[in-house]
């Protein structure tokens, strides 16, 4: 006998949208710090000052590392563009 039940369910669910583009890094930095930092509403005041700048901290090297790595596979298509002969599609990725 088959049950209609089938036991699934969602956690929370976020939807942002943008309009002509993808997000951008600092958005996904966001969304990446708030899954490895949660702070406590009832925490302390001394403790949520610290929870608060390590939670800049971790922002910022989590930011810094996209928009390196964006750069980085930027190049790669870039220079396999490049050598399959599409120069100026190269020089356009290039200048993103």
């Amino acid at each position: 006998m088959m049950s209609d039940d089938i036991g699934f369910q969602l956690g929370n669910v976020m939807v942002s949208t943008t309009q002509n583009k993808g997000h951008d890094p600092e958005f996904w930095a966001e969304q990446v710090t708030n899954k490895i930092v949660g702070i406590s509403a009832n925490a302390a005041p001394h403790v949520r000052q610290q929870a608060e700048a390590f939670r800049k901290t971790v922002y910022e090297v989590i930011l810094h590392g996209m928009k390196n790595s964006i750069r980085s596979d930027r190049v790669t298509i870039s220079n396999r563009l490049r050598d399959q002969g599409h120069e100026r599609m190269a020089n356009i990725i290039k200048e993103l």
